[in-house]
Order: C-alpha cells, then structure tokens, then sequence
C-alpha cells in the first residue's frame, strides 16, 4: 500500500544519467533553455485571465504514481474536476516511474508538446530550475501574496533557493530507523529505547546478532544505498556537496569522502565484517523482506515502508519499533526529504492553462486533499495545516508509528545540510556513492573507496556546468 518515495524507492533512476547517458543530458538542457534564459513563456499570467477566458480549459498532468498511490491520486483529480466542473478540466497520465516520466518531459520539450503539470522527483530538481521551462511556483505566490506559512517549512525549503520557491512539494518521505521489538526484548534490551547513533546500533547489534547468541540472525541489514548515505551526512550537519550544497551556485564536486561519511562507511564495513550487519547488497527489496522475516532486528528505510513493515509485523507475531533516523554522533543536524514535487510549464501553454494548472496544484497542496493524500498514501502531508484535519487526527491516533516521521520532519533544523544538494547529475552520484560504499563493504579501504568514487564524478559535473552557463 505504501510506496517509498522517489529518492527512496523507484531506483531506476540511479543506475544511468536518466537513461540516456550525460551526452543527452546536455543536449537536453540546450534543448530547453539551459543558457540560464527562461522563455518567455515560463512567468505567471495576469491573476484574472482564467476568468476571462470561455469554455472549459483542460490541464495536461503527467505523474510517476502507480499502485495505491495512483488510486489517491485519481480520486484527487475527480474531485478538482468535480469542483471545477465547466471552467477546468484535468486529464491526468501516468508517465512511468520518475526515471521514465523526466525522460518523457524531456522529449516533449524537444517536440513542443509539454504537459502542463508534470511530477519530477526531487533530485531533478536543479535540472528543471537550469532547463528554465517551468513557471517558478513563486512567482504565482508572489503575485496573489499568497500566505504559504501552511506549508512545511523543512519540506519547501528542499525545492527553494533564497528563498525562492521553484516547485511544489507534494509527495514527501524521510528515512527513519525500524526494529523488531519482540528480537530486542529476547537480546535484553529495552524495546522502547531505540538506538540514536551509530555506536548505539553496534552495541544493541552485538547483542541481537546470532554469532553472539543472539535471537536475531543479524543485529542490523540496509540496502547499499546512496539516499542512506546522505542522511548520515545530512544528520552530522555537513553539505553533501560544494557551493553551499549547490545553493549558493553551481556545486563543483561531492563531498562524500569526507573524514565523518567515510566513517560512516567504515563502521558499516566492521559491522558486516565481524558478522553483526548482512551485507543485503543494492537491491532495496532484499532488506526489506529479510527484516520483515525476523533475519534483520534493525534496518533503516523510508517512511513510505511503514505499512508494509507493520502488515508483516502483524504477521509474523512481532511488534515493530520506529525511531528517528540515527546520527554518527549526537548532533544538530537531521534527516533530508525525498519524494517529488510539482511543476508548471510555460512555454508554448496559454495564459488560461497555467492560470488553470495553479489552481490545480493549490488544491492540492491544500489541508484538506493534503489529509486525504497522508492517510491514503502514508507519504507526508506538506501542509501543517493537514495535520489538524479530523480523518488525519484519527488516523494518526490508530498508527502512532506515523508520528515518528512526523515529528521527526518537525524537530529538524532547516540549515542547508539539512535541505539538501542541489547537483545537476544527482542520480550519477547516488550511484557512484553506491558504488563506494559496495566496495568498502567488500574490503576494499572505505576513505580510498570514497575517494576514487567521488573522483569519478568530476568529469560529468564539469560537462553539466559548462552546458548550463
């Protein structure tokens, strides 16, 4: 039922430069505008066009959701068109998963046949801003001085730069630390105290694992994954690339061979090595079902596994324990966001459709279909507001576990560590981070493992700089 968002799950997206290489990625960007010159398109029309305007204007919306996730969605579009019945209507298509639906827009900008929303998971983000074909969401607030206090300020704050507010959020995870409460209790531990650092983990780990006698074949289990890494990163407070993590201009290199990332591979290279951590390799689903089996006592993973984890646990006759995202050390820093937001295009859309597309993305960031996304989905409700909404009170009171992710999103700092970076060929160093990580854990050095996957970067962010100037 609940799907783990963009950076978190469809990882299609991290083993190739968005499917076609970064030779295309530059030709893309020309393609759209990448000069750093918007269209001329791509601004807000005058406030009362849509009202001026005949007929019923259709919206275009291409989205990544499937499953569950795609069911919410639909009943959202129907009740905006049901609102608007006669002035709007929005004709919505799934477009693939965020690899294949960034793919897609980029080809419609070549052939001039751009929706008029489309969803673009979050690490496209400096992509979309450098392609200058959407209209910034800022610049409609700005216009109708919109309050946007509602909207969660560690959520916007991803999708912003100075302030400016590019897209709108709207499907929204962040990592958090589960484990199986009935292991912990068979270890001797407390099952509500979960571990909060990294050395905290290794010492409850030591004593659930099998090859201390623990009850759990491991202490601890997690994808090698990249999103992971940039947590830890993230929750010690540093940038995760240069140039103010690619907020105070183009970032130039990755940071993530850094002295504390590469301890944080380093630990997980002696936890797999003294047999109290599985190595489960990249493929997601593995951890996942080893610590849904009971294999695994602790995992991390996204928020958007939360249901899934709890069915299991209902299952398998266990209780599942959910904790904050641990830290390397105890400090100020925080998990990042991941999942998608909304974009509306300019160039070659009337004044009537993007005036149409605003109200439609206002409807949803709204408390009201904001409740109805949270409760239907499990992702996170952008709008503070949604928090308050009678089903989501309710539903929030029936699975505490929810609340974690919540107040964890609310406890965090928005610094830029915490915001994120910003890097043109994002999916390529999630990937190549992968790529480090997987060695370290193999035996290989883990500060030479991130330094030589680090250094592989270089030529392709060069190569993206220069076709943005």
């Amino acid at each position: 039922m609940f799907h783990r968002s963009g950076t978190g799950g469809q990882r299609t997206a991290y083993r190739m430069v968005l499917a076609t290489g970064i030779a295309a990625l530059s030709l893309g960007l020309a393609a759209c505008g990448g000069s750093g010159d918007a269209p001329a398109g791509a601004k807000a029309p005058d406030k009362g066009v849509l009202d001026k305007t005949n007929g019923v204007t259709k919206v275009s919306f291409w989205h990544a959701m499937d499953g569950k996730n795609a069911e919410v969605l639909t009943q959202l579009v129907a009740q905006f068109n049901k609102e608007n019945a006669g002035k709007i209507q929005v004709e919505a298509t799934y477009a693939g998963k965020y690899d294949d639906a960034i793919a897609k827009y980029k080809a419609s900008v070549q052939s001039k046949s751009t929706p008029d929303v489309v969803q673009v998971y979050d690490i496209g983000t400096r992509f979309m801003i450098d392609a200058g074909q959407a209209v910034p969401m800022q610049d409609f607030i700005d216009r109708d001085k919109m309050d946007v206090s509602d909207l969660q300020p560690n959520i916007a704050g991803y999708y912003s730069i100075d302030k400016k507010l590019y897209s709108m959020p709207f499907n929204t995870s962040m990592p958090v630390l589960y484990y199986n409460k009935k292991l912990f209790k068979a270890a001797g531990l407390d099952p509500d105290k979960a571990p909060t650092t990294l050395e905290e983990i290794r010492a409850d780990a030591e004593k659930l694992s099998a090859k201390n006698g623990g009850p759990a074949k491991y202490g601890f289990g997690a994808a090698i994954y990249g999103w992971l890494l940039e947590q830890f990163i993230a929750g010690d407070g540093a940038e995760y690339c240069n140039q103010g993590n690619g907020r105070d201009g183009k970032a130039t290199k990755v940071q993530f061979d850094s002295p504390d990332s590469v301890a944080v591979v380093g630990w997980w290279q002696k936890m797999v090595k003294d047999g109290l951590a599985a190595n489960t390799g990249r493929d997601t689903k593995a951890a996942q079902a080893a610590f849904k089996a009971g294999q695994l006592a602790m995992t991390l993973e996204s928020t958007g596994q939360v249901g899934g984890f709890q069915k299991a646990a209902q299952e398998g006759g266990y209780e599942l324990g959910v904790a904050n995202y641990p830290k390397l050390k105890a400090g100020q820093g925080g998990p990042i966001i991941g999942g998608a937001s909304l974009w509306i295009d300019g160039e070659g859309h009337s004044d009537a459709q993007k005036e149409a597309s605003w109200r439609f993305v206002k409807f949803l960031a709204s408390p009201q279909a904001q409740a109805t996304w949270h409760t239907g989905t499990g992702y996170f409700p952008i709008s503070r507001g949604a928090l308050n909404e009678p089903t989501d009170v309710a539903w929030r009171k029936q699975y505490p576990q929810f609340d974690v992710a919540v107040k964890q999103l609310e406890s965090t700092q928005l610094t830029k560590a915490t915001q994120g970076c910003l890097l043109g060929v994002m999916p390529q160093s999630r990937k190549a981070s992968e790529d480090g990580l997987e060695k370290a854990l193999n035996g290989t050095d883990p500060q030479q493992a991130m330094t030589d996957a680090a250094a592989s970067l270089k030529p392709a962010i060069e190569q993206y700089n220069s076709s943005t100037k």
